[in-house]
């Protein structure tokens, strides 16, 4: 863990904690509960409110950003964190490291102008290589998954993320391919 956070901070990232537990309104805002529910546990009441375990950060991290006021001169924010996420597997597809309901990902979240968006990816696969490369691993595949038909966002946004995506692998000079309709829905 030690070694992850100084590879983060050195790439300029704040790390940060989110709590495990959220009201579900949250969910519901992101779109997560409509895109993801069948993958999420069931809601328990707190207080005459429904609250959901989370089973991504992203929404975290996007509330933080907005808590405070902010400007494009500030850009780009980088947060990473060590996040625990739970999500709801039947018993029947539970495998090994492959299918689990609990685990702690190495999660980060970039806020960045549209014109910084392929520095930030190539940052980021830098990042990804260097951290990889320490525990032996040298010899992976890479895709980039285009949009699935379940999305959020406009047709502009998708096209724009993917041709940064693709621009910063041509930059590295990294093979790779692609996995179409693959994506998450949120991008």
């Amino acid at each position: 863990e030690d070694f992850w956070k100084q590879q983060h901070i050195d790439q300029n990232y704040d790390i940060v904690y989110t709590p495990h537990i959220a009201n579900l309104d949250l969910w519901k805002t992101s779109g997560h509960f409509d895109f993801y529910k069948e993958g999420m546990f069931d809601q328990m009441e707190v207080e005459n409110e429904q609250y959901q375990i989370k089973p991504m950060n992203c929404p975290f991290h996007c509330l933080m950003y907005k808590d405070a006021i902010r400007s494009y001169r500030d850009l780009p924010f980088r947060w990473g964190e060590l996040g625990t996420v739970y999500r709801y597997e039947r018993s029947g597809t539970l495998h090994g490291l492959f299918r689990v309901r609990g685990f702690t990902q190495d999660d980060a979240h970039i806020f960045c102008l549209p014109e910084q968006l392929q520095d930030e990816i190539v940052g980021v696969l830098k990042l990804t290589r260097s951290i990889l490369s320490r525990f032996g691993f040298e010899k992976y595949e890479l895709m980039i998954s285009t949009r699935p038909e379940k999305s959020v966002g406009s047709d502009q946004i998708w096209e724009d993320a993917t041709e940064a995506l693709v621009g910063a692998l041509d930059e590295l000079g990294w093979e790779y391919g692609t996995d179409e309709g693959g994506g998450a829905f949120y991008g």
